[in-house]
């Protein structure tokens, strides 16, 4: 990881096309901006780990679904023993 030191309206360049600024400095945080193409994808990463956790979950809860209903259908079209 590159760690750099800049202040308050100082900038660094992404590639050729990104510059990240800092905005301002404040006890809780750092305001950044980030001019690039539109095409850019630029997330927080905080909220790609929760919107995985949450896919992983729903794919989960929908596997545990289709294994209870094939359980239920194969229970229901069974012969009873005589």
């Amino acid at each position: 990881m590159l760690v750099l030191t800049r202040r308050p309206n100082e900038s660094i360049m992404i590639g050729d096309d990104v510059t990240v600024t800092v905005l301002g400095v404040t006890a809780t945080g750092v305001r950044i901006g980030i001019d690039a193409p539109r095409d850019t994808r630029i997330h927080r990463s905080e909220i790609v780990v929760a919107v995985g956790s949450e896919n992983h979950d729903a794919l989960t809860a929908a596997r545990s679904d289709d294994a209870q209903t094939a359980l239920l259908t194969a229970l229901r079209t069974s012969t009873p023993a005589e």
